[in-house]
């Protein structure tokens, strides 16, 4: 049986980004969105509880009593994402394998509006996608490039820490749910006292989650977050339907006013089989959105992005369109990632 910094190690030889360890299955690792077996040995449960146990250290009693646990760990300086959780009455592992550096923002491929991004002085920008989107890549780019270029203090409420930031221009504290603070809502009330110019949230997940983000913005701080939504009109229903019907209104006018971008992210496989590329959506709020978002009329926002291109935006279909003319990805890749078929069908044959 490897053990889990052999496998991890192995793993990333092999450009893999995930690990998963189920009972009855050899280890398993996705590449490039496929999964392989990354060994032969079949795992047993006590094998699963022994790298369970390893991977919890001194947590692992919590998964008795929450039956899953989210945490991060290095091991020879390759830091992980670690999901533990029961099922079937045995112990299953999803390993996320995190970059070690930072990528720079304008090697990941985004649009050219994005490399703004770290200039804004207030507002909400969210980043959204599936799991596995690249969304903490996107945003900790965005983070670091704000810590080489600005005097500010960043505070990130993450759950857990993904990537690691060593201050530069900026004072970063990075505070871990069920770590450094016991809940997001116990960090959300503190966060504001903290004198921060920037505020990373790791997820807007519920109402106190998404207040606090919008009294930050209103209060003049640079709030980023993420949401699992696919488009950026999503993202507005999303944040909008948490809340009571009497509050909707309201909250789609301080969204109106606060939100400066969304950005929707899908990761393809290139052409060529080898490597994925960034397909993104992104909303730059104009007064047209804006007007849209506080009268509820979200089904109008894509026809408003696709005629305000001079402003920076650009629908995920025109973006999926692009590549295919880039002959980064194939038209198969392209129109099974589209939203709108009959529209991409239009533009990409073959």
């Amino acid at each position: 049986m490897l053990q889990i910094g052999e496998m991890i190690q192995k793993a990333v030889t092999d450009g893999c980004s995930d690990i998963h360890l189920v009972e009855g299955l050899p280890p398993k690792c996705r590449r490039d969105g496929h999964l392989f077996s990354l060994d032969d040995t079949i795992l047993t449960d006590d094998d699963c509880e022994a790298y369970a146990k390893e991977l919890a250290g001194d947590q692992y009693e919590a998964i008795r009593t929450m039956g899953e646990l989210d945490l991060a760990s290095a091991y020879d300086g390759i830091r992980i994402r670690v999901n533990l959780f029961r099922q079937q009455g045995h112990i299953s592992a999803a390993l996320r394998i995190l970059s070690s550096r930072i990528p720079s923002l304008d090697s990941l491929g985004l649009p050219p509006p994005v490399m703004a991004f770290p200039e804004f002085n207030r507002g909400i920008v969210l980043v959204t996608g599936e799991t596995g989107s690249g969304k903490s890549t996107t945003l900790a780019a965005i983070l670091e490039a704000i810590n080489c270029t600005r005097e500010a203090h960043i505070v990130t409420l993450e759950d857990p820490v993904e990537y690691v930031y060593e201050p530069n221009q900026c004072i970063i504290n990075q505070r871990e749910i069920g770590r450094d603070t016991r809940s997001y809502s116990d960090a959300l009330r503190a966060v504001l006292r903290e004198d921060p110019d920037v505020i990373l949230i790791g997820e807007m997940r519920d109402r106190d989650t998404i207040e606090t983000a919008l009294t930050a913005a209103e209060t003049g701080h640079l709030v980023f977050s993420t949401l699992h939504t696919n488009s950026a009109a999503d993202s507005i229903d999303r944040i909008v339907n948490v809340f009571p019907t009497n509050f909707q209104n309201q909250i789609r006018m301080q969204l109106s006013t606060c939100l400066r971008a969304v950005l929707s992210q899908q990761l393809l496989v290139r052409k060529t089989g080898k490597g994925r590329v960034a397909a993104c959506e992104l909303m730059m709020v104009t007064p047209a959105i804006r007007n849209l978002i506080r009268e509820g009329k979200t089904p109008q926002i894509a026809n408003s992005m696709a005629t305000s291109a001079a402003e920076g935006s650009i629908t995920m279909d025109n973006s999926l369109i692009r590549l295919w003319k880039s002959q980064a990805i194939s038209g198969k890749t392209a129109r099974e990632a589209a939203w709108d078929q009959d529209y991409i069908k239009k533009f990409i044959v073959g």
